[in-house]
């Protein structure tokens, strides 16, 4: 069998590596950061709800700045109402995604980063279901093969093969039998509920940068998209009660520390270099990136907390080098509908010219 690498088909661009590189970084740190924020009982000192709107404040004011800096704010408001119908479809992706961001506070507070990047694993096999029925593309056998792969590695991580068993929880103190079984099992629902968001949104809004809104400049998109989750977020502090208590000063003060603000950065550029990845790459590579921050932020747990590398973490850590091997051979290439007609015209051409 041949494992030649498709290279320029996982990645057109130089800017596709770029892209893939940075994408990982950001989750990686953003794991970290938001367990560093936590108090010594993995509580939060802030309301994450309100992080997780202020940030998608910033990814809109990078979003129209960016866009203004070559076109006018009236170009902008004509983007909108022009495509007034594609900002509505948004809100699909948007609910999900703040449902996402939101739990991933929760879920944090409860797993350690290479635990909750584990178990966020199983969204594989979700993603490979909803890019087949979005995009009406079947995998190959090959591509499931290194789904199921990639899926055995991430367990494999978790398979403890040490004589000092670990606790999973962030929390430092020891539950009960019964809390802790309750815990695990209302958390589990939650990551459960956080991965099918992140698979099905994921897909939808590639389905949106390169079907629906395929003419829409993508940073047009990243404003309908961070308008609807402003609104989203907006409206899960309303149902709270906590709307107007959220903005108090006392509150406000509370977000406004290094260690939070930061968050709101590293998330803020996790949303710009996602739109970027969508439209460039796709979600199947998208998972496998997700995949690899699980290995490397085992590593570099290792290197700045000297938390041991084990048998399993190893053999973990080839599965899945395989299996992106073994994906790259026959990678899951989409185009935008002005590719695919491009495509369709050269296809008539040829068939003329052979006729």
């Amino acid at each position: 069998m041949s494992l030649r690498i498709s290279w320029n088909e996982l990645f057109p661009t130089k800017w596709s590596v770029v892209i893939f590189i940075a994408y990982m970084v950001l989750f990686i740190n953003q794991g970290i950061l938001v367990t560093a924020s936590q108090s010594s009982t993995s509580t939060y000192s802030y309301n994450t709800v309100t992080v997780v709107l202020l940030t998608e404040v910033v990814k809109l004011v990078v979003s129209v700045s960016i866009y203004c800096k070559d076109n006018a704010v009236s170009s902008l408001l004509h983007e909108t109402k022009l495509h007034i119908r594609v900002m509505l479809l948004y809100f699909v992706p948007a609910f999900l995604y703040c449902l996402y961001n939101n739990l991933a506070f929760i879920n944090l507070s409860a797993f350690d980063p290479t635990t909750y990047y584990l178990l966020l694993q199983f969204r594989v096999v979700v993603t490979g279901i909803a890019f087949q029925v979005l995009f009406k593309k079947k995998l190959s056998g090959k591509q499931w093969l290194s789904l199921v792969l990639l899926t055995v590695g991430c367990m494999m991580k978790e398979t403890d093969m040490s004589s000092d068993k670990k606790n999973s929880f962030t929390s430092t103190s020891t539950p009960t039998a019964s809390q802790a079984g309750f815990h695990f099992s209302f958390n589990a629902l939650l990551i459960v509920i956080q991965t099918v968001c992140s698979s099905f949104a994921g897909v939808y809004n590639e389905y949106l940068l390169k079907a629906d809104g395929a003419d829409v400049n993508v940073f047009v998109q990243n404003v309908f998209m961070y308008v609807d989750s402003i609104i989203c977020n907006g409206g899960i502090l309303l149902v709270q009660g906590q709307l107007y208590s959220a903005f108090t000063w006392e509150a406000l003060s509370s977000v406004f520390t290094f260690k939070v603000m930061i968050i709101m950065f590293n998330n803020a550029a996790i949303g710009i270099i996602t739109s970027f990845f969508l439209k460039n790459l796709n979600s199947i590579l998208k998972t496998f990136a997700s995949a690899l921050e699980l290995m490397f932020t085992a590593v570099l747990c290792w290197l700045i907390f000297g938390i041991p590398i084990y048998v399993n973490t190893v053999i973990a850590i080839s599965i899945v080098s395989y299996a992106v091997i073994l994906y790259s051979q026959n990678p899951v290439v989409n185009q935008s509908q002005k590719e695919d007609k491009q495509t369709e015209e050269e296809e008539d051409l040829l068939d003329v010219s052979s006729a």
